[in-house]
């Protein structure tokens, strides 16, 4: 999912240096109605197809998210889904752009 079309705290010289960990960008993405409309959309979409996948019995789903730089956004929303699914799944997180 390609998510560069929610504001990026990038622009923000306070955010700038932090990552989607971080508290302040959690807050900033988090009050934003589109990046909570956004991860419910995929949220939603990954519940309702998820079911069938396990029928067919695959091992694994990957659910890959992206942004511009891969460091704010596209990290905020996979932190937001590996919390919500790994209540229930066994959930593996890669940022490829965090060291």
């Amino acid at each position: 999912f390609d998510v560069r079309m929610v504001p990026n705290p990038h622009y923000d010289l306070r955010l700038r240096p932090l990552t989607g960990r971080d508290a302040p960008v959690i807050e900033f993405l988090g009050n934003l109605p589109a990046v909570q409309d956004l991860l419910g959309d995929i949220r939603n979409f990954v519940e309702k197809w998820l079911p069938s996948f396990k029928r067919d019995n695959r091992s694994y789903l990957t659910v890959a998210i992206g942004c511009t730089g891969g460091q704010h956004r596209s990290v905020y929303i996979v932190e937001q889904l590996a919390k919500h699914f790994s209540a229930q799944e066994n959930v593996v997180v890669r940022h490829r752009q965090l060291s």
